[in-house]
């Protein structure tokens, strides 16, 4: 029996190695933070680097299909909250803030859709 943890790490190595081909650098998995004790914080899937320097937050899903708008779709605005959230605790350990963005990469079935600058922080 596959699990959903398992599925969701395949999906996630799948799309750090379209990543990688592409001439990314990782420099971060599966970073964590809370908002406190019983509440739940953010998770980035993939911290990569840009070759000119610019820090991507990485979210990555995947769908068995595209119906009810498939992969990219699910990242709705509570996950990008979560997300910025997440990116910006850590960027506290800079003390020059680099340029960054938010990424989706999206798996549906076999495709993988890799949107870059998919949503902002504010």
């Amino acid at each position: 029996m596959v699990t959903t943890k398992r599925q969701g790490d395949e999906a996630e190595a799948r799309a750090l190695a379209h990543l990688l081909a592409h001439g990314l650098q990782l420099v971060e998995r599966n970073y964590r933070v809370a908002r406190g004790p019983n509440r739940r914080g953010g998770e980035i899937d993939l911290i990569v680097r840009e070759r000119d320097g610019t820090l991507v937050f990485v979210e990555v899903r995947r769908r068995t299909s595209a119906s009810h708008g498939g992969a990219a779709a699910s990242v709705g605005a509570a996950k990008q909250r979560s997300l910025v959230l997440a990116a910006q605790h850590y960027l506290m350990r800079f003390t020059a803030l680099p340029a960054c963005r938010f990424d989706v990469v999206a798996i549906d079935g076999d495709q993988i859709t890799w949107l870059r600058g998919a949503f902002d922080a504010g």
